[in-house]
């Protein structure tokens, strides 16, 4: 182990070690892209289905999430908030799902051993490259939105390979595990169509 921290402190000097993840330096172009994506607080306009499919999709994850978040107010606002970051960035909310489940259990304050936080367990070192000092990363939507944006940015970098994408998330790309664990939760217990619901 300690051969690995001499190797990635002294012979590679451009990456962060952040617990298992480095961190690898981002072009100007990418940093101002990511920068531009958390930092915007603003919502114009609510993004979520409409009609009874955005009624039947909210129900079936209320449902779904009912033992892990027990008051159903703070469980509709958690999905809501997690369908709109997922939809802004690109994302399928339930994929979101799946990751906060493997990532954090649910748990809004969590902290891993290597430090990262909150429902999609960001870490730190993101608020200081493309954020803003001032952001908690225990506010479901902050934490929502970076780690967002940090999936999407992975996903374009990997050009819609999940698997590799997933991998970059948990800073294990190459490796089975977490992207098996994470698509696995995805179809056994966040998989919506409104077929099922009929």
């Amino acid at each position: 182990m300690w051969r690995l921290i001499y190797f990635l402190l002294f012979l590679m000097p451009g990456a962060v070690i952040a617990g298992m993840q480095m961190y690898e330096p981002l072009s100007a172009s990418t940093l101002t892209v990511l920068h531009r994506t958390v930092s915007d607080q603003a919502v114009t306009v609510l993004v979520t289905p409409t009609g009874p499919e955005a009624k039947d999709w909210l129900d079936s994850m209320t449902k779904r999430l009912e033992k892990r978040i027990p008051d159903i107010g703070e469980r509709r606002a958690f999905l809501i908030t997690v369908h709109y970051e997922a939809t802004r960035a690109g994302l399928d909310p339930e994929l979101v799902l799946s990751i906060i489940q493997i990532e954090s259990n649910f748990r809004k304050y969590a902290i891993s051993s290597a430090g990262a936080r909150g429902y999609m367990q960001v870490m730190p070192f993101w608020v200081d490259t493309i954020g803003d000092p001032e952001h908690n990363l225990f506010h479901l939507r902050v934490n929502l939105r970076y780690g967002c944006t940090i999936l999407r940015h992975y996903l374009d970098l990997e050009r819609g390979d999940y698997f590799r994408a997933l991998g970059r998330y948990n800073g294990s790309v190459g490796k089975a595990d977490y992207p098996d664990l994470v698509l696995n939760a995805w179809r056994r217990y966040w998989t919506y169509s409104t077929a099922l619901q009929q």
